[in-house]
Parts: structure tokens; sequence; C-alpha cells
């Protein structure tokens, strides 16, 4: 795959494909760059921000070598300095190189990682599915403004992959686990992972 530019932003989060972000911006480099990417329709990374004293060991970064690339849903200008966005994950992304502009805006040279297939939920981890379920109708009952919710509809609870990527955004894990959770290649080994997860705090 080619290797294009793409600003990085790098943040205390872990966001995968199709999971909804909102994000406060006041620092003038990333209002710039939310302002470039409103105006030319293009999209940033989100990049997980390593523990204190740790590199990536693939890329020796000071975050990690694989991204995800979000897209501007929603944005409220109305305040000077200030920009409320809502961004939705597209696909990950992987980080060759980068450098750091004039103004600190960090600029990478990345590849787009193939999004996984959609793929039925095995029948023993269908705890994954059921709680997940639960959890969404028990925050839509709090919330009547569903745009208020961490996940974007459409909601796709049969498939595997979108079900392992909401649990990786929900689930209150150290981030390096939650990265490591997001990048791994296998959907179903993604989702056994979570669901020893959800056994464990007995979440059935």
């Amino acid at each position: 795959m080619e290797t294009y530019s793409l600003p990085l932003f790098p943040l205390n989060v872990v966001v995968c494909p199709n999971g909804r972000i909102p994000l406060k911006i006041f620092e003038a480099r990333y209002l710039d760059m939310v302002r470039n990417c409103m105006r030319n329709n293009s999209s940033f990374a989100i990049v997980t921000i390593l523990p204190e004293g740790e590199t990536d060991p693939e890329g020796s970064f000071p975050f990690a070598h694989v991204g995800t690339l979000v897209k501007i849903a929603e944005a409220d200008v109305t305040t000077v300095g200030l920009m409320m966005i809502t961004c939705i994950g597209q696909q990950r992304i992987k980080i060759e190189s980068f450098a750091q502009q004039a103004d600190g805006l960090i600029i990478g040279q990345v590849k787009d990682i193939p999004n996984d297939l959609s793929m039925p939920i095995p029948e023993d981890l269908m705890l994954t599915q059921k709680v997940l379920k639960q959890l969404l109708s028990t925050l839509a009952d709090q919330d009547s403004n569903l745009k208020h919710l961490p996940i974007a509809e459409p909601y796709d609870f049969d498939n595997a992959t979108w079900v392992s990527n909401r649990w990786i955004e929900i689930l209150d894990l150290p981030m390096l686990q939650k990265h490591r959770l997001m990048q791994m290649d296998s959907p179903i080994l993604r989702l056994e992972l979570i669901h020893d997860i959800l056994y464990a705090s007995n979440l059935r």
C-alpha cells in the first residue's frame, strides 16, 4: 500500500474503526488542523500516547505506531478559540515515520491497514454481545440524546469485529492493553480475550 502524509493527534485514548469520539480542541496547532480538515474534507489520525519512559518497539516513537484515521462528523465552532468536534473512526493506519512542524503539529507518513472483515460471533463468545446490548440499553435509558453515547449507530451486534472494537473503547483497561487489543489482526482472538475479561469481572 502507498504511504501518504497525515496529521497525527496523540491522545490518551484508543479509538477503533466505527468508534465515536468527542474532542475539545483549543490548542492553536490543532485548531488549524481541524479547520484544514473541514475545509478540504480530509482526515487526521488519533494515536495513543505511550506511558512515560516507554517507546513503541516497532517504531521507537513516543506514541503507538498503529493509530486510527478519523473523520470529523460534527463540529461546533461558535466559540472563539474553541471547537467541539465529534469524530468517527474510519480505519487503522500504520505510521512509518513522522516529523514535527514549526507550530508543533506532527505529520506522519502512514499506510492504511485494511479493516477487518465482518465475522459472525462464535456461540461460545455470545456473552460479549449480550452484555454490550445490556450496557447500551442502560446508557440509552439514562440519556435521551443518543448522540452523547460513546458508540455511533448503526449498531452491528452480530459482527465480531464491531463488538470487539466497541469493547476496547468501553472497557476500563490500561491504555497499552487497549492498544494491543486494537492492533490485533484477528477479531476473533480479540473477542476471546475480551470475553475472558468480562467473565473474570463476573459481567454475566
